[in-house]
């Protein structure tokens, strides 16, 4: 009897730090980038820059014309662009290295 009431407790702690020890495994090597991810980087800077200067070029044209709600919006847009871009270079800037090497 003792021995199936020691098997009762050490199975279910054994089986539940597996399962914990797996899902942790498992989940660092999803979130993981991959080394062609890592040189090619996260995304192009330059078009992102290009984009958020044309919205702010079509935004300076919507406020001469008087449209000064779309002028915003375009403005909030370009914003945006800028803030993106500069995610995207810093994120090139800080990936770390492949595991291993």
């Amino acid at each position: 009897m003792s021995h199936a009431t020691r098997a009762r407790r050490i199975l279910p702690a054994l089986f539940t730090t597996l399962l914990l020890a797996g899902g942790l495994l498992l989940g660092q090597t999803a979130a993981a980038p991959s080394a062609e991810a890592a040189r090619a980087g996260t995304c192009d800077v330059n078009q992102l820059r290009s984009q958020a200067r044309d919205e702010r070029d079509r935004a300076a044209q919507l406020k001469r014309l008087g449209a000064r709600e779309e002028s915003r919006r375009a403005y909030a847009r370009a914003d945006a662009l800028d803030r993106r871009a500069k995610q995207c270079a810093r994120a090139d800037e800080v990936v770390a290295p492949p595991f291993g090497r």
